[in-house]
């Protein structure tokens, strides 16, 4: 039997699932290629709608998240869910712009779409009046 000189230390052993925790913070993220389109998919849990945030700069889009840390009743013994900000950058190129991009948040999991080509813009020209 195994010693435990301070009793939380039982829960170390007890909650030990052989989960890799250090990258809590981490947003895990799929990208499938699809004929027109890249979708890429990630696992934002517990998250909100209201808590995401998506940017478009220098052919970057920015996926950021901010989690707050709920107030509990009672003495945490073990906490693995993340609190605090995380995101990631993903290169798209710089010729799309916010309305090119298609973005949904269901059930934990933000789905983001990305057309393979930007739409061709039609440029507005205007007549000079001689």
């Amino acid at each position: 039997m195994k010693y435990y000189p301070n009793f939380s230390d039982v829960f170390d052993d007890l909650f030990d699932s052989g989960v890799n925790t250090t990258k809590a913070n981490t947003m895990l993220c799929d990208i499938r290629e699809t004929e027109n389109t890249y979708e890429m998919n990630i696992a934002l849990p517990g998250y909100k709608k209201e808590d995401i945030a998506l940017e478009l700069k220098n052919g970057y889009l920015k996926v950021s998240a901010s989690a707050k840390k709920e107030e509990t009743a009672g003495r945490i013994v073990r906490r693995e869910r993340y609190s605090g900000n995380c995101s990631r950058s993903f290169y798209v190129g710089e010729e799309f712009t916010e309305e090119d991009i298609k973005a949904k948040f269901d059930n934990g999991e933000l789905m983001i779409s990305v057309p393979k080509e930007a739409p061709k813009r039609v440029e507005k020209k205007s007549i000079t009046i001689y």
